[in-house]
């Protein structure tokens, strides 16, 4: 639908047009962060009515709900842009949108492996700590070191193994 040069927002509704409440709640995206999308170009600026009320086309409300599930999903704002872009581009080829997609999942393994080592190394210091009245602690004793003792090391990978399992995968 072709953008109405500077409606009055009662007029803007009859013509299927939304202010940004609506189309925040359209598009379950909160009308800050469509602001924020304006600001740094993931949404064209809005038309807007005669008082300067920003309105929202149903197309904006699409684009703002696949900005919203791309987010979900954790891909970073630069990679929403490359996959809007390929959207909004009808002669793409597949293989781009796959590739993008394929880079984000190794990514998500790899910040998983490193969450599970350090969740271990966190047990493996909880289970070595008595929790009683006595002062000493080997979690504080491990955070103030400025090595981690041998224990850790056996209870979590360090950055190197992870990297060398990303390169195994």
């Amino acid at each position: 639908m072709p953008r109405m040069p500077r409606p009055e927002l009662a007029d803007a509704r009859q013509h299927g047009l939304h202010n940004i409440g609506q189309a925040a709640q359209l598009s379950g995206v909160s009308a800050k962060m469509i602001r924020h999308y304006e600001s740094i170009g993931l949404i064209p600026p809005p038309s807007r009515t005669f008082a300067g009320y920003r309105l929202y086309n149903e197309a904006d409300v699409h684009r703002l709900s696949f900005i919203r599930r791309a987010r979900g999903l954790g891909f970073s704002i630069r990679q929403i842009e490359a996959l809007l872009g390929l959207w909004d581009d009808r002669t793409r080829a597949s293989v781009e949108v796959k590739r993008l997609a394929q880079a984000h999942v190794d990514e998500l393994a790899a910040k998983i492996d490193e969450m599970q080592a350090m969740q271990r190394t966190l047990q493996h210091l909880a289970q070595r700590c008595h929790g009683d009245d006595r002062p000493e602690c080997p979690i504080l004793d491990n955070l103030a070191s400025t090595t981690p003792a041998a224990d850790d090391a056996r209870a979590a990978p360090g950055r190197d193994e992870i990297q060398h399992r990303k390169r195994m995968r």
